[in-house]
């Protein structure tokens, strides 16, 4: 086995009040869910820059235009304290709800807020609730974006992700099987870096209680996801010499007070280990264009 390196980073979605106003069927916002959503940008934001402060990590901020117009004394704490802040959209819109055109006005709005708001363009991008599109990866291409976290074509290397070219046929049982039975055509590389995402290290699923989800739970005991998550990392530090360990989780969420420790024991116990970096996604980037940090190439398709 040789020398172990380790990116390990947090990716942290500031969705705050935007995450609850797209309801994608027209119905009003409930107001309660709306304070949930000022709780993450406030109470939840504060909790986390003091955890981040406790171990010397700086981490990866995705937020959403929304959120910064929306709370800017809260983002700018974010800002002043030297962390990363990437695209997150502008009202946590579904991607794969939009037209191409509401694509482009969405990137144009958000990096233009963004910019404005750290004095820089932000380089990277998540799609709110990783819901994409054929168009993500050209139109992230043609707005300069330099990497993605939203695929999940590997779980524990960067990657240039597939341009978004590649043509598969949906399984329409209406028609004659013969019509469907056709393979994916092949993948393609983009300049777009992927920083992989993985919704078995997410903190909303397991934590965050929603009526209108049903895919969250919010009752899980905290130890059975900390267990869950150093598993996963047990495995790649087993497997691997080099590896990336993203994590993402939202304020309104790991700022509740079971969440917070939780985080604490599994930053405590990943410290444990040699070989372990805690890095922005923009570092681990990078390190993988420079060269440092191994990467794989995403295979597969019919030529």
């Amino acid at each position: 086995m040789g020398k172990k390196r380790v990116l390990v980073g947090y990716g942290i979605d500031v969705d705050a009040v935007s995450g609850w106003i797209n309801t994608r069927d027209g119905s009003p916002a409930n107001p309660t869910d709306v304070s949930r959503g000022v709780f993450g940008a406030t109470v939840g934001i504060d909790r986390l820059l003091r955890l981040w402060d406790k171990y010397g990590i700086k981490t990866t901020w995705f937020v959403p235009a929304h959120s910064i117009e929306t709370f800017p004394d809260q983002l700018a704490k974010v800002r002043d304290a030297g962390h990363e802040i990437g695209l997150h959209g502008y009202t946590h819109e579904f991607v794969s709800t939009l037209n191409e055109q509401q694509q482009r006005d969405v990137l144009t709005k958000s990096i233009h807020v963004l910019t404005e708001f750290i004095g820089k363009k932000p380089r990277g991008w998540t799609a709110p609730a990783w819901s994409t599109s054929r168009e993500t990866i050209k139109l992230l291409e043609e707005f300069g974006v330099e990497y993605d976290h939203s695929f999940m074509h590997h779980d524990s290397q960067l990657y240039y992700c597939p341009t978004g070219d590649e043509e598969w046929t949906e399984t329409d049982t209406s028609l004659d099987a013969s019509e469907w039975m056709k393979p994916m055509s092949a993948l393609k590389p983009s300049q777009v870096v992927e920083v992989p995402a993985n919704w078995h290290l997410d903190d909303w699923p397991p934590f965050q209680l929603s009526l209108k989800q049903a895919s969250t739970h919010g009752f899980v005991d905290p130890y059975v996801i900390e267990r869950l998550w150093k598993d996963q990392f047990s495995f790649l530090y087993r497997e691997y010499d080099t590896f990336v360990f993203p994590m993402s989780i939202h304020p309104q969420v790991s700022g509740k007070p079971q969440v917070v420790l939780m985080h604490e024991r599994i930053i405590e116990w990943i410290n444990e280990h040699d070989g372990v970096e805690w890095v922005t996604m923009e570092k681990m980037v990078d390190e993988f264009k420079a060269g440092k940090l191994s990467g794989v190439e995403v295979k597969g398709g019919k030529p």
